[in-house]
């Protein structure tokens, strides 16, 4: 049965902070609050842990991953950035976008696109994932938390602890997210290519 943290959006508790790394360092699988819905996460290296979020998500493993970096430093271990694109992200992140990268070999295969070598990543603007993320000294592993045959992601701790309490190690409770999807923007290419609109504006970016 999962656990479930209230923890302060504006000054997270270390404590509470450092038992969610524990939780995920020893394979656990959380649900947190993002800047744009929740999401599920995991260790980038535990398999299990991904193969319980698939089976939570109830998708196949063509389904994609998401690396949620800290910054930009950490984000550039895995993507291959250029000076442009490094100006246009250091302008809007963290933010509620998810961006396609050509991965480094930084990267598993096993978490690269089957028929191109890129990886989604994104730097959220949310102090809880922060946090977590500064204790865990790492990317973590995510994926939306949509269930299926539902249009909108969940966003709200109380239902997600409810609806899947046995499915999970831990549910954050913070601030409300929004009620939506991240804008997905490809950064393979020179020019950036409009994925998926989300609550995140895409002109920035030219699109």
């Amino acid at each position: 049965m999962a656990q479930y943290f209230v923890i302060n959006a504006d000054n997270p508790q270390t404590r509470l902070i450092k038992h969610t790394v524990e939780i995920l360092q020893a394979g656990g699988v959380i649900a947190y609050p993002t800047d744009s819905s929740y999401a599920l996460g995991c260790m980038l290296g535990n398999r299990a842990a991904q193969d319980r979020i698939r089976q939570i998500r109830q998708v196949s493993d063509k389904q994609l991953f998401t690396l949620i970096c800290r910054n930009l430093s950490e984000l550039a271990n895995y993507a291959k950035v250029d000076n442009t694109q490094f100006r246009l992200l250091k302008a809007n992140t963290p933010g509620a976008y998810s961006f396609i990268f050509n991965a480094t070999r930084e990267v598993p295969r096993r978490l690269q696109h089957p028929k191109r070598s890129a990886i989604g990543i994104r730097v959220p603007d949310h102090n809880v994932v922060q946090a977590i993320l500064g204790e865990l000294g790492e990317p973590m592993l995510s994926m939306t938390l949509q269930i299926a045959d539902e249009e909108e992601p969940m966003n709200l701790a109380w239902d997600i602890r409810e609806r899947l309490e046995h499915q999970l190690d831990l549910v954050i409770d913070s601030d409300l997210s929004l009620i939506g999807f991240t804008t997905v923007i490809d950064l393979t290419d020179k020019t950036p290519q409009l994925i998926r609109e989300g609550v995140a504006d895409a002109s920035p970016f030219g699109l």
